[in-house]
C-alpha cells in the first residue's frame, strides 16, 4: 500500500505531478500547479509540440529540470475551481502511468481540504497492483507508487496528517474490495471469503477497535431456516456461509446504526439456467457488495468514527450439480415467507432476503442499506459507470445522492413503480422470484423490498456493470474489480456521525 503524506515544502520527489487544462473556445492549453510556481511558457510550447490536449484521462510526461520527470495529467476544461471529483481522477490517471517509480508529488489545484483529500485519495486509488497469481510473469509487473507526497499549502499540522491518513484508508480497504474481487474462484469461495476478511479484521485491530466477527455455516444456516442462501448454495461442493462484521466504537456511544448487506455470490454460472460460456469468467465479480460491505465496516472502524455498522454477507456459489435448485422449487426465506425459484440466475436477490430479515432482527437500525451486482437490467439502463439506487424512503435516498457527490461515485436514483409489483405473484407461493422481463432491475428492487420493514429507511445499490470494469483502466479505475460503493458506505458512516 501507498504511504500518503501532505507538505508544502521543498520537492524532494524526482517525480512531478500537475494538471494540465484547455482554455474553453480557444483549445489553448493552461497549466494548473496548485501552490507551486512553474515556468508555464516553455511547458506549454513543449507540450503543443507534443500534442498534448489536456482532456481528462490524457497522461503525459517530459523530461523535468529541477525533477526528473514532470507528468501532466488531464483536468479538461480549464475551471477556476474544479470539483473534487476531477481532481481525484486526475490524479489517480497520474498515479497508474507512473508504476515502476517509487515515489511522486502530486500538485494540482485543490482549493479547499476536501479537494487536498481528493487528490490524497486518487493517488492513492490510482496506485494498484494485483498480480498474487502471477508467476513466471510476476518479475515484469511495475509496482505502483510506494510513496506519495501531497504539495499544498493550505493544511497542515494535524489537518495535514488527517488528511493523509483518511486517504491512506480508503486506498487500503478499496484495494482489499478490489484483491476479493480479483480473486479467482479457486481461491476464493464462502468459506474462503470469511477467512480472507477475517484476516483483515484482525489485521486491523479486531476487538481492540470495536470490531467482532461470525460466521454461520451451512448446517447452522438450514436448521435454522435461511431457505434461501441454502436453496441458492446447495448445487455447490463449496457450501454456503453468512459472514457478519459487526462494528461497535470504543469508549463513545454511536450516533446512529446502520446495517450494510451485500450480495457475496463468489461465483455465478446461473445454475440450471447456465449463463453462456462467453463473459462468465466475470462472475468472479458478484461477491462485489459483500467485499465493499465488509471493507466499509472495518474502515470505519480504523477511522473510530462514532457510528455502529452491522455488516452482512451471504455467500454461496451458484452451480450446476444434481443437487441444485429446481425452476418452480419453492424455498423459504428466512422469516418465513415462501418464494418460486422461476429462474435459478435470479438467485442474488434469494441471498439477500435472507441477510436483510436477519439484519432487521437488531431492532435499533436508523437504516438498512444493500449492495449488490444484482441485474443486467441495471448495465442497460445506466452504462458501466453509473450505479442505480433504489428506496423505500425518499428522504433517506436523498441523503445517499448527497454522500455521493463527496464520494465521487456515481449513482442514479431509479424509481420502484407499484405497477410492476404484481409481475411478482406466484400461484403457488408468496412471491416468484422473477417479474416482469422489462424493468427488471425495477422488479429485483420490488422483490428485495418486499423483505424490508415499511418504517425502516433502506436503500438498495445495484452496482452490476460499474463493479468490475472489463474495458481499458480509467482515471483511478483499474481493470477488474473496481470497490464502487466502499466510498459510498464509508462516508454515510460519517455523515451519520456528524
Amino acid at each position: 500500500m501507498s504511504t500518503i503524506k501532505i507538505s508544502d515544502g521543498i520537492i524532494k520527489d524526482d517525480v512531478l505531478v500537475v494538471g494540465v487544462a484547455t482554455k474553453s473556445g480557444k483549445g489553448a492549453l493552461h497549466i494548473e500547479s496548485g501552490d507551486l510556481a512553474l515556468d508555464t511558457k516553455a511547458l506549454i510550447a513543449t507540450l503543443n509540440d507534443m500534442g498534448a490536449t489536456g482532456k481528462q484521462d490524457e497522461v503525459v510526461r517530459i523530461p523535468g529540470t529541477s525533477t526528473r520527470l514532470i507528468v501532466f495529467t488531464g483536468l479538461g476544461k480549464a475551471q477556476s475551481i474544479y470539483s473534487d471529483e476531477t481532481l481525484r481522477r486526475a490524479a489517480g490517471a497520474a498515479a497508474r502511468h507512473l508504476a515502476g517509480n517509487s515515489s511522486a508529488t502530486f500538485s494540482l489545484p485543490a482549493n479547499t481540504p476536501a479537494a487536498v483529500k481528493a487528490v490524497a485519495e486518487g493517488a492513492g486509488l490510482g496506485s494498484y497492483l494485483f498480480d498474487q497469481f502471477r508467476g513466471s510473469t510476476k518479475s515484469i509487473q511495475k509496482s505502483p507508487l510506494n510513496t506519495i507526497t501531497i504539495h499544498s499549502a493550505l493544511v497542515s499540522g494535524a489537518e495535514a496528517k488527517a488528511v493523509a491518513a483518511h486517504a491512506e484508508v480508503i486506498s487500503k480497504y478499496t484495494n482489499l474490495v478490489r484483491d476479493l474481487i480479483n480473486t479467482p474462484p479457486s481461491h476464493l469461495n464462502p468459506a474462503s471469503f470469511c477467512a480472507m476478511v477475517s484476516d483483515a479484521v484482525k489485521a486491523a485491530g479486531g476487538a481492540a477497535i470495536g470490531l467482532k466477527v461470525s460466521t454461520m455455516t451451512d448446517s447452522q444456516l438450514k436448521s435454522k431456516g435461511f431457505g434461501g442462501i441454502i436453496g441458492v448454495g446447495q448445487g455447490s461442493a463449496n457450501p454456503p456461509r453468512l459472514f457478519h462484521i459487526s462494528y461497535t466504537p470504543k469508549g463513545v456511544k454511536a450516533k446512529k446504526k446502520y446495517a450494510y448487506v451485500g450480495k457475496g455470490i463468489t461465483f455465478d454460472t446461473g445454475g440450471l439456467a447456465l449463463k453462456p460460456a462467453l463473459g462468465m469468467e466475470a462472475m468472479k465479480s458478484d461477491m462485489s457488495g459483500a467485499a465493499a460491505v465488509c471493507a466499509a465496516a472495518i474502515a470505519l472502524a480504523v477511522l473510530k468514527v462514532p457510528v455502529a455498522i452491522d455488516a452482512w454477507a451471504p455467500l454461496a456459489e451458484n452451480m450446476v450439480s444434481d443437487h441444485a435448485t429446481r425452476p418452480s422449487d419453492i424455498i423459504t426465506i428466512y422469516g418465513g415467507k415462501t418464494v418460486e425459484v422461476i429462474n435459478p440466475d435470479a438467485e442474488g436477490r434469494l441471498v439477500l432476503a435472507d441477510a436483510l430479515v436477519k439484519a432487521q432482527e437488531a431492532g435499533d437500525l436508523d437504516a438498512i442499506i444493500d449492495v449488490a451486482t444484482l441485474t443486467g437490467h441495471q448495465v442497460v439502463a445506466l452504462g458501466k459507470r453509473t450505479s442505480a439506487v433504489m428506496t423505500n424512503n425518499e428522504e433517506f435516498s436523498a441523503h445517499f445522492m448527497d454522500i455521493t457527490k463527496i464520494s465521487g461515485e456515481s449513482f442514479w436514483p431509479m424509481p420502484l413503480p407499484i405497477d410492476l409489483r404484481p409481475s411478482l405473484d406466484s400461484p403457488v407461493a408468496d412471491l416468484g422470484n422473477m417479474g416482469e422481463r422489462m424493468g427488471g432491475m425495477l422488479v429485483a428492487g420490488l422483490f428485495l423490498k418486499e423483505f424490508v420493514a415499511d418504517e425502516l429507511p433502506w436503500v438498495h445499490l445495484d452496482i452490476a456493470g460499474p463493479a468490475y470494469n472489463e474495458a481499458e483502466p480509467h482515471g483511478y479505475t483499474p481493470v477488474g474489480g473496481t470497490g464502487v460503493a466502499f466510498r459510498s458506505l464509508v462516508e454515510m458512516g460519517i455523515a451519520a456521525a456528524r
